[in-house]
């Protein structure tokens, strides 16, 4: 029987890394395998409270570790990842759930059998939806210089004449649709493709990791499909606060730039930032004119341009 390494990073959420797990052990029913809790190094009594819970639950499939550092998203999943199952065996899929996504009693598995039933697939996400019913979007297309201005013009016809470079895919109706890649809160990969291509690029603190990671994926021959009958509630944001942003982190920039740097080169990286400035600036005069907001944090696209700036002078 084929077994599931199931990831769970914590990160200073740990009521909510406790249900995580609880709706986990359900959709493992029936499915060989463990799960692990990473803590990325909390600080504030999260490891313990988990641990604590777990000894009382009784939950002999769960165990706890400590990465040691908070070093992001990718790097505290690859702890997990590296330690295996329980007694050092390695499974045969991993995967991802974040500490405040819940899968139905049915998604582990399914995502597990569509693998096995599909060899030259390295992963398998599903739907994924907020508690209040409202899908999030999660099903994407690659970033490309023209998706830079596209997304950020904000423009019917700009989008139009651009549509096979739109980023964010509608979420199908169908059973099984093929994407370039999908959110990490719940990413079934197959081991043997991990094998081959690498865990996460630590480069990466957060955002654009899995992106990266799906794309290496793609270079060596590995798809990714959709599953729309996998479900997750999701609640979002809550470790990284994103949806509190008073402005963009610099952590945000630092992954935007390695992203295209890598599979650009740096020349890419400048131009697909220009490309955002100018359909930026397209948008916020548009907005100026018909008085709509702008819809981004404030100073984003100066914030945007110095970083820019500011690698251009080898920082």
């Amino acid at each position: 029987m084929s077994r599931v390494l199931t990831v769970i990073l914590n990160w200073r959420t740990p009521e909510m890394t406790l249900k995580a797990v609880e709706t986990a052990l359900a959709a493992m029913e029936g499915v060989g395998g463990a799960i692990t809790v990473v803590d990325n190094d909390s600080g504030d009594g999260s490891e313990e409270q988990i641990r604590a819970a777990v000894e009382a639950q009784g939950w002999d499939r769960v165990r706890v570790i400590q990465a040691g550092r908070n070093g992001g998203f990718g790097a505290g999943n690859n702890v997990g990842i590296r330690a295996g199952l329980p007694g050092g065996e390695v499974p045969d899929y991993v995967y991802l759930l974040n500490s405040d996504a819940f899968p139905a009693p049915e998604t582990i598995r399914l995502l597990r059998d569509h693998l096995e039933a599909s060899p030259r697939l390295g992963m398998a996400g599903g739907y994924v939806g907020g508690a209040d019913g409202v899908p999030h979007q999660t099903l994407f297309r690659f970033p490309s210089i023209a998706s830079e201005f596209e997304g950020a013009a904000r423009t019917g016809p700009i989008t139009r004449l651009l549509r096979r470079h739109v980023v964010p895919l509608p979420i199908p109706d169908a059973p099984v649709t093929p994407a370039d890649w999908s959110a990490g809160c719940s990413l079934m990969m197959r081991q043997a493709m991990l094998d081959q291509i690498g865990l996460f690029d630590e480069t990466f603190f957060l955002y654009f990791e899995e992106t990266d990671l799906c794309r290496r994926a793609a270079q060596a021959g590995w798809g990714l499909d959709y599953l729309r009958n996998a479900p997750v509630v999701h609640i979002g944001s809550e470790s990284t606060g994103m949806k509190r942003w008073a402005r963009t982190p610099g952590y945000w920039f630092d992954s935007r730039w390695h992203y295209f740097s890598k599979h650009h080169g740096r020349g890419g990286a400048v131009l697909a930032t220009l490309a955002h400035l100018a359909g930026g600036a397209l948008h916020r005069l548009r907005c100026r004119i018909n008085g709509g907001a702008v819809g981004d944090p404030p100073h984003f696209l100066k914030d945007l341009a110095r970083h820019m700036l500011s690698r251009g002078k080898g920082g």
